[in-house]
This record gives C-alpha cells, structure tokens and sequence, in this order.
C-alpha cells in the first residue's frame, strides 16, 4: 500500500489511464507516420532505422511531457539534462527534418493530453503527404544532368568541352572548377540540359574522345538520388 501511495504521489497531476493511453496513443500515431513516411519516400536513403527511431522519439516526447507537466523548474531541469546529448548523424533530406517536427509534435500533444488534437493532427497532415506524393506537387518539369571532366592540368581544353556541350546540350553552367590528385588534374563540373534526342550516353562518348582517355562522368536524375 505504501508503495502505491508513492506511485500516486509521483503521478501527480495524471493518473495510469493517463500514462497509458498517452504513451499508446503516441505510439500508434507514430507508427501511422512511419507508414506514410515509408510510401511516400522516393529517394535511396531510406533508413529502417531513422523510422524506428522516429517512432520511439515520438513516445520519448511523450514521456517527457507527461514528467514535465506544469511544472516550471522541471521543465527547465530535463532542459538542461537533455542539453547534454549530440546528434552527429545528419540528415540527407530536408522532409526527415519535417517528419522529426511532425512526430515531436504529436508526442507533445499525446503527453499534455490533447489527444483529439494528436490525431486530427495526424490524419490531417498524413493525408497531405499522401496527396502530395500521389499528384506529385511542385515537381519540376525540367530535368538537368551534372557533367564531371577531368583533364590534364597543363593543358586547357575548356574550349573543346565547351563545343560539345554546345553541340549536345540546350544549355549549360559550368559551377565548378578544383585541382585533384595533387594538382595533376583539373575536374570540371557543369549542369546541363540536354537536347531532345540526345542521350546522356552521346554526351559521355563525345566528351571522352576530347579529355584524351580521362575521366568524366554524366549524373543522370541526381534531383532524385543521393549524391
């Protein structure tokens, strides 16, 4: 009896259907964004663990909510306690930062017992990210490849490269120039568009018989791929 004198003292202001339904609610709700978050992802980064870590961040903030309460010093207490902690793993996609947002803000409204607001929240936003990824919103039309050459550092051949891709391309921008390998070759990078009927394999062919056998390199849909 004593000792459950103390749970109840430490409970406070929630009681176990609280905690219970609190964590499991985040949990559940988590677990729906998850799913969406795996559906809708088209990249080549996908992570099993980043959506199991997301789904235990999100009964984590539970949790943490539930501690806090409304209690002032507490709250800056498990502030100063989780300060500590460094995340070095970044993220390779801007909506992975979307979906940590999304799910801390559902574990925050599960642990301060908004739970109507937790899954209107969920349904709402999900449904979004499905349409979205079902109609393929704010895609742009204009596909662009990314052009490495290597050449000899000694010799210009900007010139030479630049007919080609005058000669394959509707347009192109050279957005980089650096020394490699000790200065003994020099990487050309461009963006480009190619011409209809042109294939990226023509440019490729076309580029290795000007840089003398070095190497170059055509990135074809790198909007899409992780680079």
């Amino acid at each position: 009896m004593d000792f459950l004198n103390t749970l109840n003292d430490s409970t406070g202001e929630f009681s176990y259907l609280d905690i219970a339904l609190s964590l499991s609610l985040s949990f559940v709700l988590s677990c729906v964004i998850g799913i969406v978050y795996r559906k809708t992802h088209r990249n080549v980064s996908y992570s099993q663990s980043y959506v199991q870590t997301m789904i235990v961040m999100g009964v984590i903030i539970a949790m943490i909510m539930l501690i806090i309460g409304s209690n002032v010093a507490r709250a800056f207490a498990l502030v100063g306690a989780l300060s500590i902690i460094r995340f070095r793993n970044a993220l390779k996609e801007t909506r992975d930062v979307g979906y940590i947002f999304l799910v801390m803000g559902v574990g925050m409204a599960c642990g301060t017992r908004f739970y109507t607001l937790a899954v209107i929240a969920t349904v709402v936003i999900c449904l979004a990210l499905l349409i979205m990824h079902r109609f393929n919103w704010f895609h742009h039309a204009v596909q662009r490849q990314v052009v490495k050459a290597q050449v000899p550092a000694h010799e210009d051949l900007s010139g030479e490269i630049d007919d080609v891709l005058i000669r394959h391309t509707d347009e192109y921008e050279q957005v980089s120039i650096e020394t490699i390998r000790g200065g003994a070759l020099t990487e050309m990078t461009y963006t480009v568009k190619l011409k209809k009927g042109t294939s990226a394999a023509d440019l490729l062919a076309s580029l290795r018989e000007v840089i003398q056998g070095q190497q170059v390199t055509v990135l074809t849909g790198y909007d899409q791929t992780d680079l």
